[in-house]
C-alpha cells in the first residue's frame, strides 16, 4: 500500500470520526420552562428528569434550564413542598424544548413543621400532630386580622368575650382561651395582658403558615400551654417577594391595609410589614343603643432581618410596634365622655413592641439561642372604670439537637420573666401598689428514638420552677407508626399545667359592673390527655388526591379554675374546683383535590366539656357541642376566576345568663356564618377579589329580646338592691338585671359585602 493510500484512509477515518463525533454531541438538547402556582412564579421549586440524575431547581422569578439530555422521550417530575408532585411526558430532540407548568396545592402532609418536636421536621415524620394553613387557605375568606382568620379551622373558635369592646380569645377543642398559648415565630409573646389583642395587627403578607397542635404542650413550652398551641411562623426574608400589597374594604366601611418588601443590604436581607385597619362607622342594627362593632384606628409594622454569617449558622432579628385606639358603647359616646358616667362607652388604647430572635450558636454541635422581650401598655375605660395596666415579659432558651444512632436527642434550658401593674386590688397590697414578677426557670429533654423503619417513640419532660407555686414537673410520651407510605397512626399521652393569669381571669369584669371575687390562692391546674391521631391518603388514578386525618382525645383537669356567674349576678367568682374537669371528643377532617381544578376541605368535631364537683356534673359556658368548618374551591382556568365557599356551624352551647329571671335564651341555637367569594388574578399577579360575608346575615340577636342587659341604665343608676346585695325586681327593671355585656357568643355583624385588590412582585 502506498503511503498516498495510506494518507487516503487516514484521512476519510477521521473526517468519520469528527462526523461521529458531531452527530453524537448534536444528539443532545435542553429542557427550559416556568413552574408556577396561583399566586404566580414558584421559586426552588425541583424538576427532575426520570431515570436519569439530570435535574435542578427553579430560580426566584420560577424559571428553570436543563441541558446536554439526550435525545429521546422521558417524563419530567415536578415537585414543591406542600404541593401535588406532576409528572409530565416529554420529547427531547436537538431544538429546546419549553414547558409551562402550573402546579396546585395539595396535602399539607409533607410541610416542614417545628411546633411539635420544636425543630424542623417533616410534618409525616412529626410523632406528635401539627396541622398546617397556609396564606392560600386564609385568602379564601379575608379578614382584618389573624384573630377572625382563625374561625374556619376545625376545632378552633374565636371567642368574642364582649359584646361592646369585642375583645375575644382562642378556643382550641371547647378549652378557653386561657389554655392556649399563641406564638410568634416559636416565641410565646402573646400571653396574658396581649391575649385579648395579640392576634390583632400580624400583617398577613408575613406570614408564611400558622401551625396548630391540639392537647397538652407543657413538656415543651410551660404554662398556658395545657390546652394546644398556635405558632405563627412569619416568611424568611429571603425567600419573601419583592413586593407585595393587599387592600380591601367592606360594605361596613371597614379598611384593612397590608403591605410587605423585601431589601437586600450587603450580607443581609430585611423584611418589612405594615398592616393598618380603620372602621369608625357607628352601626346599629340590633336597635339596643350600642354600636354593633368596635370602632378601630389601628396600625402594626412588622420588620425581620436574616443575616448571612461566614460560619454559615443562621441569625434573625425582628420586632414589632403595635398601636391602636379602639371604642365601643352608646351610639352618641364620643372621646369627651371618656371616664366620665354621662354616656357609656369602652374606650382601649394599646402600645405594644415585641423584639424576638433566633441565633445559631458557631460550633459543630446545633445549638440555637432564641430570645424574645415584649411590651404591653394599656390605658382603658370601661364606662367610668379605670383600668390602666402594664406587661412586660422576658424569654430565653438555649436548646442543643443531637443525633445518637438511632436517638435524636432535643435539650433546653429556658427563662421566663413577667411584671405585670395595674390599678386595681390585683396587684395591691394593704392599699400600697405590689406589681407582680414571675421568675419562671425551666429544663426540658426530649428523646425521639427510631425503634424501626415505621415506628418511631418520643418521650420527653420538663421542670419549671414557679415562684408562687414551686416545682412544676411535666412529661409526655408520643408514638407514630408508619403503617406505610399512606396511612399513619399516633398516639399522644402527657400532661400540662397553668398558672393563674391575673388579667386573663378578670377580663370579664371590666365590661359590666361584675366584681372579680378570687375566694383562695389558686393552685395550678393539671392535666392529663391522650390523644389519638389517624391519617389515610388516597391517590386516585386521574390525579386527584383525597386525606383524611381523624383524632380523639381525652383529658382530665384537676384543681380546675373556673368562673363562676351564677352566684350572684354582681360578681365573678374565682376558685379551684373541688373535683374534675373533662374534655374528650372527636374530630375529622378531609382535604380532597380534584384534577378539575375543584378542591374540598372541611372539618367535623363533637366535644362534651363538663365540670363534676360534689356529685354534679355541669356542661362549661361557651362550648359548642358540634362544630364544622368547610371550604369548597373552584377554578375556572380559562377565565383565571376562583371560587371560594367557606363557613361554619356550630351546635348548642351555655350561655351566661344573669339568673332564673333572665329573659335571654340559656342555651345558643344551633348557628352558622358563611362567605363567598370570587378572585380574578391576570398575568401580572393582580387580584381582583370581592363577595358576601355572613351570606345568612346571622346574629346572636335573633331569637333574643335583647344582648345587653340594662342597655338603657349601663351605670346601673335606677337599679335597686336589698340588704344582702341582690337586685329587686321594680316596675323599672322587672327580671332583676344589672347592665352586663358578657351574653355573647357570635359576631354582631350581620351580611356585607367586600372589594380587595393584590399585587405581588416576586
Amino acid at each position: 500500500m502506498t503511503l498516498t493510500n495510506i494518507s487516503s484512509i487516514n484521512y476519510i477515518f477521521t473526517l468519520a470520526l469528527l462526523l461521529g463525533c458531531n452527530s453524537l454531541f448534536s444528539q443532545t438538547g435542553s429542557l427550559s420552562g416556568l413552574i408556577s402556582d396561583e399566586n404566580g412564579p414558584l421559586p426552588y421549586a425541583n424538576i427532575f428528569v426520570e431515570d436519569t440524575k439530570l435535574g435542578t431547581s427553579t430560580t426566584e422569578d420560577g424559571t428553570f434550564n436543563i441541558s446536554n439530555i439526550p435525545n429521546g422521550s422521558y417524563r419530567v417530575i415536578i415537585s414543591f413542598t406542600g404541593y401535588n408532585t406532576i409528572k409530565k411526558k416529554i420529547t427531547i430532540n436537538e431544538k429546546e424544548t419549553k414547558i409551562k407548568v402550573f402546579l396546585t396545592e395539595g396535602s399539607s402532609l409533607d410541610e416542614i413543621v417545628i411546633s411539635g418536636t420544636l425543630k424542623p421536621v417533616v410534618r409525616s415524620e412529626s410523632p406528635v400532630p401539627v396541622e398546617i394553613f397556609k396564606p392560600t387557605f386564609f385568602k379564601k375568606n379575608p379578614t382584618p386580622s389573624l384573630f377572625e382568620a382563625l374561625q374556619n379551622i376545625n376545632g378552633v373558635r374565636p371567642q368574642l368575650n364582649c359584646s361592646i369592646c369585642n375583645t375575644g380569645d382562642i378556643h382550641v377543642n371547647g378549652l378557653e382561651g386561657p389554655y392556649t398559648l399563641v406564638m410568634i415565630d416559636g416565641m410565646p409573646i402573646v400571653s396574658g395582658l396581649s391575649t385579648v389583642y395579640g392576634l390583632s395587627g400580624i400583617p398577613n403578607s408575613l406570614i408564611d403558615r400558622v401551625e396548630v397542635v391540639k392537647g397538652p404542650a407543657s413538656s415543651l413550652y410551660g404554662s398556658e400551654a395545657v390546652g394546644g398551641l398556635i405558632n405563627i411562623i412569619t416568611k424568611n426574608p429571603g425567600d419573601a417577594p419583592k413586593l407585595s400589597t393587599d387592600v380591601f374594604a367592606t360594605g361596613w366601611g371597614e379598611t384593612n391595609v397590608d403591605i410587605g418588601f423585601k431589601a437586600k443590604l450587603g450580607t443581609a436581607t430585611t423584611l418589612v410589614g405594615a398592616n393598618y385597619f380603620f372602621y369608625d362607622n357607628p352601626i346599629d342594627n340590633n336597635n339596643d343603643g350600642f354600636t354593633d362593632l368596635t370602632l378601630q384606628d389601628r396600625i402594626s409594622v412588622f420588620n425581620k432581618w436574616n443575616f448571612k454569617r461566614k460560619s454559615g449558622k443562621n441569625f434573625t432579628l425582628a420586632g414589632r410596634f403595635y398601636y391602636e385606639d379602639r371604642w365601643g358603647g352608646q351610639n352618641n359616646w364620643n372621646k369627651t365622655f371618656r371616664g366620665s358616667d354621662e354616656v357609656y362607652g369602652e374606650s382601649i388604647y394599646t402600645n405594644r413592641y415585641e423584639v424576638l430572635g433566633s441565633y445559631e450558636l458557631p460550633i459543630k454541635e446545633a445549638m440555637n439561642l432564641s430570645f424574645s422581650y415584649t411590651n404591653h401598655d394599656q390605658n382603658s375605660f370601661y364606662g367610668d372604670l379605670s383600668y390602666q395596666a402594664e406587661q412586660r415579659i422576658g424569654f430565653t432558651q438555649l436548646t442543643w439537637d443531637k443525633k445518637l444512632k438511632n436517638h435524636d436527642l432535643l435539650t433546653g434550658i429556658a427563662y421566663r420573666y413577667q411584671y405585670y401593674d395595674d390599678n386595681t386590688p390585683a396587684t395591691a397590697s394593704d392599699n400600697s401598689n405590689a406589681p407582680e414578677r414571675k421568675n419562671v426557670p425551666g429544663i426540658f429533654i426530649q428523646d425521639e428514638i427510631t425503634l424501626a423503619s415505621k415506628h418511631k417513640l418520643l418521650l420527653g419532660s420538663r421542670l419549671d420552677y414557679d415562684d408562687s407555686h414551686g416545682t412544676i414537673f411535666t412529661p409526655r410520651l408520643a408514638y407514630k407508626w408508619s403503617i406505610n407510605d399512606r396511612n399513619i397512626f399516633r398516639l399522644n399521652a402527657g400532661t400540662g399545667f397553668r398558672v393563674v393569669n391575673l388579667f386573663t381571669e378578670d377580663h370579664a369584669a371590666l365590661t359590666g359592673s361584675r366584681e372579680v371575687i378570687v375566694e383562695e390562692d389558686l393552685d395550678p391546674e393539671e392535666s392529663y390527655n391522650i390523644n389519638l391521631n389517624y391519617i389515610k391518603k388516597i391517590f386516585l388514578n386521574n390525579g386527584s388526591f383525597i386525606g383524611l386525618d381523624a383524632s380523639a382525645w381525652y383529658t382530665h383537669f384537676t384543681n380546675a379554675i373556673l368562673p363562676d356567674y351564677e352566684t350572684n349576678p354582681l360578681e365573678i367568682r374565682y376558685s379551684n374546683l373541688d373535683g374534675y374537669a373533662v374534655s374528650k371528643g372527636v374530630s375529622l377532617n378531609t382535604d380532597i383535590n380534584f384534577s378539575n381544578g375543584l378542591k374540598i376541605m372541611a372539618g367535623a368535631s363533637v366535644l362534651d366539656v363538663s365540670n363534676k364537683e360534689n356529685g354534679v356534673r355541669s356542661r362549661q359556658e361557651l362550648t359548642e357541642s358540634v362544630t364544622g368548618t368547610w371550604g369548597v374551591t373552584y377554578k375556572i382556568r380559562p377565565l383565571n376566576l376562583t371560587i371560594d365557599y367557606t363557613g361554619n356551624l356550630y351546635g348548642p352551647m351555655k350561655l351566661p345568663v344573669l339568673g332564673p329571671n333572665d329573659p335571654r335564651k340559656k342555651d345558643s341555637p344551633w348557628w352558622s356564618i358563611q362567605n363567598i367569594q370570587l378572585t380574578y388574578k391576570n398575568k401580572n399577579n393582580i387580584e381582583i377579589y370581592g363577595g358576601v360575608k355572613n351570606l345568612l346575615d346571622w346574629t346572636p340577636n335573633k331569637g333574643n329580646p335583647f344582648l345587653i342587659s340594662r342597655a338603657e341604665d349601663p351605670f346601673d343608676k335606677n337599679v335597686q338592691f336589698d340588704q344582702n346585695g341582690e337586685v329587686l325586681v321594680t316596675q323599672d327593671n322587672p327580671y332583676g338585671l344589672t347592665f352586663d355585656s358578657t351574653y355573647i357568643y357570635g359576631p354582631n355583624q350581620g351580611i356585607r359585602g367586600f372589594l380587595g385588590i393584590r399585587y405581588t412582585i416576586f
